[in-house]
């Protein structure tokens, strides 16, 4: 069938050999008559698929935040999340980790088993993932399209492995790297939270050390900033942010 018509009654109307239902393209009467449609409906379906890829990449730029675990990222996240309501939306990373007192499911991570994280994986469903302490981490495509489909800025928050993956991407996104003030803070922050055990804090500020060192390499981040005091780490995300934030506002008076 092609717009409803049967493949024998185009071929009559189009008056090219015999009505006889041939399924074999190659036959000539196929080859002198193609039925007009076909080129319109291959058309239209490459603009639909064109249209979804691009609607998925569209609207403002994408946020890569990366930094060691405890420079402050969570805490200059929900700053801006909460006095730019309805600008940002936090791309939900996946784990294979357990949920932490207090976390939910779909809100702080999609919380998956490792066999079902890595089957994704492999389906080239993620843009990028990395393993850390036994555990799996990673941002799904799924989980992108889904904020820039409301035409949010979406925030990735990610290791700097992640960040190498993402560079390898067509994302394009602002790379702006959170890092603590000394190595000494950091150690002091990571103990204050109590919740990892002392193997688990001397990884993390070994990831430290290495993330920090990473971070300078020229062109890997649009912009560092030293989270030394909270509300002047802050004003220097948002300020960074600001070009994208109006875009978006703007784009909501339309």
């Amino acid at each position: 069938m092609c717009c409803g018509v049967s493949l024998k009654s185009r071929r009559s109307a189009h008056g090219a050999g015999p009505e006889t239902d041939n399924s074999d393209p190659c036959q000539s009467g196929w080859r002198k008559a193609p039925c007009p449609c076909a080129g319109a409906q291959f058309t239209l379906m490459c603009v639909r698929l064109f249209s979804r890829f691009f609607s998925a990449m569209a609207g403002p730029r994408p946020v890569v935040l990366s930094g060691p675990s405890g420079a402050g990222k969570s805490s200059l996240l929900k700053q801006l999340l909460q006095e730019f309501d309805g600008v940002f939306g936090f791309s939900v990373s996946h784990t294979t980790r357990k949920p932490r007192p207090g976390e939910q499911d779909g809100k702080d991570y999609h919380y998956v088993s490792r066999e079902v994280m890595q089957a994704s994986i492999d389906n080239g469903e993620f843009i990028e993932s990395a393993e850390f302490s036994g555990n799996m981490y990673g941002t799904s495509k799924a989980a992108v399209q889904e904020v820039q489909g409301q035409n949010l800025i979406c925030i990735l928050d990610v290791d700097m492995q992640g960040v190498k993956s993402i560079k390898r991407t067509g994302l394009n996104p602002i790379y702006i790297s959170i890092q603590p003030p000394s190595m000494d803070v950091l150690e002091k922050r990571l103990r204050e939270r109590k919740t990892e055990c002392e193997e688990n804090v001397q990884k993390r500020l070994q990831a430290a050390r290495v993330d920090m060192e990473i971070s300078r390499e020229p062109g890997l981040f649009d912009v560092v900033i030293i989270n030394d005091h909270l509300e002047e780490a802050y004003e220097a995300l948002k300020g960074a942010l600001l070009p994208e934030i109006q875009k978006v506002k703007e784009a909501k008076k339309v």
